[in-house]
């Protein structure tokens, strides 16, 4: 069975960054994770919440709803404080992932760039630096071999992937972003892209500008490959599970 992670830091990141290729993937019969660090609680928008637990509850329960229509597999909020990433003891947050990896088994393991995406959030950049350590590390027997048991085991994935683009947001801070290395067609998906970020209620006043945006970017999520277990010379890519065996390395 082929399998695809993606490790996000807020709800909502699962539709704008990669929902389309979800979508995509989730068709052609691969399973899908979406592993969220935060519950999204310090938003600036609230949608009637009176304080960060509600907000919490609130957007669990719409990451839930987009991830039903992207079809993912498995969606996980974990309880990371929200703004405060770039604070977090770092092997706390990598171990868990590797852990949460070792278990799912992904061959093709998606997230953000180390600048954030073109947001520049430092969430999102914690969350590139948590998630690329843990690819590097699942997979290494003297990484957290505590975790190690007769169900639970080294397990290398594949390939990695930074979400990246080809514009950026005016009025924000500078960003340089990663080259475009692989281009996924996904079709009709940009609706049903748009819907799932449309699920995230509390978050309405962003829907205007991340629709402009999305249909700025048409029928299409770009990435960058970062590492593979196969080297090899770069070449551009269609397809995130190109070169990709079932088997566990």
């Amino acid at each position: 069975m082929l399998r695809m992670m993606v490790v996000t830091a807020h709800p909502d990141d699962e539709a704008s960054s990669f929902g389309g290729s979800l979508c995509v993937y989730r068709k052609r019969g691969v399973e899908t994770c979406v592993t969220c660090l935060t519950a999204g609680q310090a938003a600036t928008h609230r949608g009637g919440a009176h304080n960060d637990q509600e907000l919490g509850a609130l957007r669990r329960r719409e990451f839930a709803a987009a991830c039903e229509i992207l079809r993912v597999s498995r969606g996980i909020v974990l309880d990371y404080p929200d703004g405060q990433l770039h604070r977090l003891e770092m092997q706390r947050v990598v171990s868990d992932l590797v852990l949460r990896i070792r278990e799912y088994r992904p061959q093709v393991l998606l997230t953000f760039d180390p600048a954030g995406g073109v947001t520049g959030h430092t969430d999102h950049s914690m969350t590139s630096v948590f998630a690329t350590l843990a690819f590097h590390w699942a997979g290494r027997s003297n990484r957290f071999p505590d975790q190690l048991s007769d169900s639970v085991g080294p397990y290398g994935v594949q390939k990695l992937y930074h979400a990246t683009a080809d514009f950026v947001l005016p009025g924000r801070q500078p960003v340089a972003l990663a080259p475009i290395t692989t281009v996924i067609d996904i079709g009709d998906y940009l609706e049903t892209k748009i819907a799932a970020f449309r699920a995230h209620a509390s978050q309405q006043p962003l829907w205007p500008l991340f629709e402009e945006y999305a249909r700025k970017r048409g029928r299409r999520e770009i990435f960058h490959l970062v590492a593979a277990a196969e080297a090899g010379d770069l070449e551009r890519e269609t397809d995130l599970f190109a070169g990709v065996s079932e088997e566990s390395l």
